[in-house]
């Protein structure tokens, strides 16, 4: 009887523990990927599924089309969430065509984009969804054989930009505006929506959007052949970093990028106005 009760006493134990592992491990999950605990509701795709599953499946890329030219997984399909009529047309589209799974990704853990494109699918009564929420840095390093850079593929997975090197080409608000100089060429790439009228350095900077990828060349070649430093901004830092790619691979030395953008750089102006009072 008693080596019963011990015998049982231990399976209740191991039970517990194991319950308790799994548990903390999926915490532990959790936490590496905190979208998750913000959408609840939204199905998603390990690293290795994706990787297993990946000819059986539809891979969205639903960032803008600049960044999907730049850096993107193999054979998706680009429908930007930023214009959600056009999204939800475009989803309805592709799920009349297939009944296969639809798999959403953006840039990473710190992008929401995956997420709420399920989100919206599943209220478009759209089922059979997931998020990718590892992003696309994540793939394009595990899978460079499943992967485009610039249009050439496969990548070499040295050539992702890391963070620490995209941070060295970082100026702060205050810093951007005392490099500016004769040796330098001010670019403003913020789309047209996003700009005011007048830009924060009239008659010095230069404006030109990153879909105007000639007019954009034309000055990358200018500041090459005249060995000028290029200083960039956007409108919150983030656009940036895909630019960074194109320059890195014109072969572009002297650059740096306006840290948190234009409005870091409102921030700034807000904060001094401020100090006035």
């Amino acid at each position: 009887m008693r080596k019963e009760l011990v015998f049982l006493l231990c399976l209740i134990v191991g039970t517990f523990s194991g319950n308790a592992f799994a548990a903390e491990a999926a915490a532990k999950s959790e936490s590496k990927f905190p979208g998750r605990e913000l959408y609840p509701e939204v199905q998603v795709y390990e690293l290795d599924q994706l990787g297993k599953d990946f000819n059986n499946v539809v891979v969205v890329d639903v960032r803008s089309q600049y960044e999907f030219e730049t850096l993107r997984i193999k054979g998706a399909l680009n429908i930007s969430i930023t214009d959600k009529k056009v999204f939800d047309e475009k989803l309805r589209s592709l799920r009349a065509s297939t009944d296969k799974p639809i798999v959403f990704y953006c840039n990473g853990v710190t992008c929401h984009k995956s997420y709420q494109s399920v989100r919206q699918a599943l209220f478009l009564k759209i089922d059979n969804t997931f998020a990718f929420d590892a992003g696309i840095f994540s793939w394009a390093k595990a899978h460079p054989d499943q992967a485009v850079l610039l249009g050439r593929t496969p990548i070499n997975p040295a050539d992702v930009i890391e963070k620490d090197k995209f941070n060295a080409h970082l100026l702060s608000p205050a810093d951007f505006g005392t490099q500016i100089g004769d040796s330098t060429i001010v670019l403003d790439v913020r789309d047209r929506f996003q700009r005011e009228a007048v830009g924060f350095f009239p008659g010095i900077e230069r404006r030109v959007g990153l879909d105007q990828t000639d007019k954009l060349d034309r000055y990358i070649q200018r500041a090459k052949r005249e060995d000028k430093t290029l200083l960039i901004y956007d409108e919150a830092g983030h656009q940036v970093q895909w630019l960074m790619y194109h320059l890195v691979d014109a072969g572009v030395k002297n650059y740096y990028f306006m840290k948190g953008g234009a409005k870091a750089y409102y921030d700034m102006l807000s904060g001094s106005d401020q100090a006035k009072k």
